[in-house]
């Protein structure tokens, strides 16, 4: 079991809501991918009236827990009003904090993340923020107040991977006891797998599984991925060698004339 802010959770693999080619497709990969968290946003829940209503109540309708997101927002205010408006709107003081800062790689502007991170906490909210594998922006996120931490392995939507794997392995070593979800940039599920078997303790994803030619099997191989990459970090990985090591021991090998 995955445990976040004191809530235990079943699976560790969290989905996005966006972008899916209709809500059945949405609710057929939820349910395939048997995920205990998705993510919403709010403005996709504010947009269109009528449509914004409907659209909560299928989340609802789906018994996850839900997490929603600052999606879009650039600044420190506008991340932070629009986690109120969805704490009032969601009814959870769960919120995924994102602070973007530059509109081509939607890094995240990680000084205004932290700023939002410290004003979210001290008002009760549980955040979950969105920033990239750097270990001093890390460290400051946890002293504003969050026990969560969700870096990046490649920009939003790039399904590119892990492309600096020593970092995210240091990020886990220097924080044991802190859960590590890997948010933004799995493709594959052999992505997924690949970070968790660096320790990472849950993967977030959305556009691999919404912009998939079948969602609900393709949420069904992520989930499947996760729960081996998972297994195999436990069960102890070899670690690559420079040289060949022969699986059969030469010791007691026959000698023939």
């Amino acid at each position: 079991m995955l445990t976040v802010y004191d809530t235990q959770l079943a699976s560790r693999l969290f989905l996005g809501t966006a972008q899916y080619p209709s809500p059945a497709a949405l609710v057929d990969a939820v349910r395939a991918s048997a995920t205990s968290v998705v993510t919403v946003s709010l403005r996709r829940e504010a947009a269109g009236g009528n449509a914004g209503g409907q659209f909560w109540s299928l989340i609802r309708s789906l018994g996850v827990s839900v997490l929603p997101n600052t999606a879009g927002c650039h600044s420190v205010k506008e991340a932070v009003t629009t986690a109120k408006m969805a704490r009032e709107v969601f009814g959870t003081g769960w919120i995924k904090l994102e602070v973007i800062g530059n509109h081509d790689t939607l890094q995240p502007d990680v000084f205004g993340l932290v700023e939002a991170a410290r004003i979210l906490c001290q008002e009760g909210f549980s955040v979950f923020p969105y920033t990239t594998e750097d270990l001093v922006v890390a460290e400051r996120l946890l002293d504003a107040g969050c026990r969560v931490l969700m870096p990046w392995c490649a920009p939003i939507g790039s399904a590119k991977g892990p492309r600096n794997r020593d970092a995210l392995r240091s990020l886990r070593g220097h924080f044991p006891e802190i859960p590590l979800i890997v948010d933004a940039g799995l493709g594959r599920p052999s992505h997924a797998a690949a970070v968790m078997e660096l320790g990472f303790d849950a993967v977030l994803l959305n556009t691999a599984v919404a912009k998939a030619g079948d969602p609900a099997a393709m949420a069904a191989a992520f989930a499947k991925a996760v729960e081996a990459g998972r297994q195999a970090f436990h069960a102890g990985l070899l670690e690559p060698r420079d040289m060949a090591v022969p699986s059969t021991p030469l010791i007691g090998k026959a000698v023939f004339a």
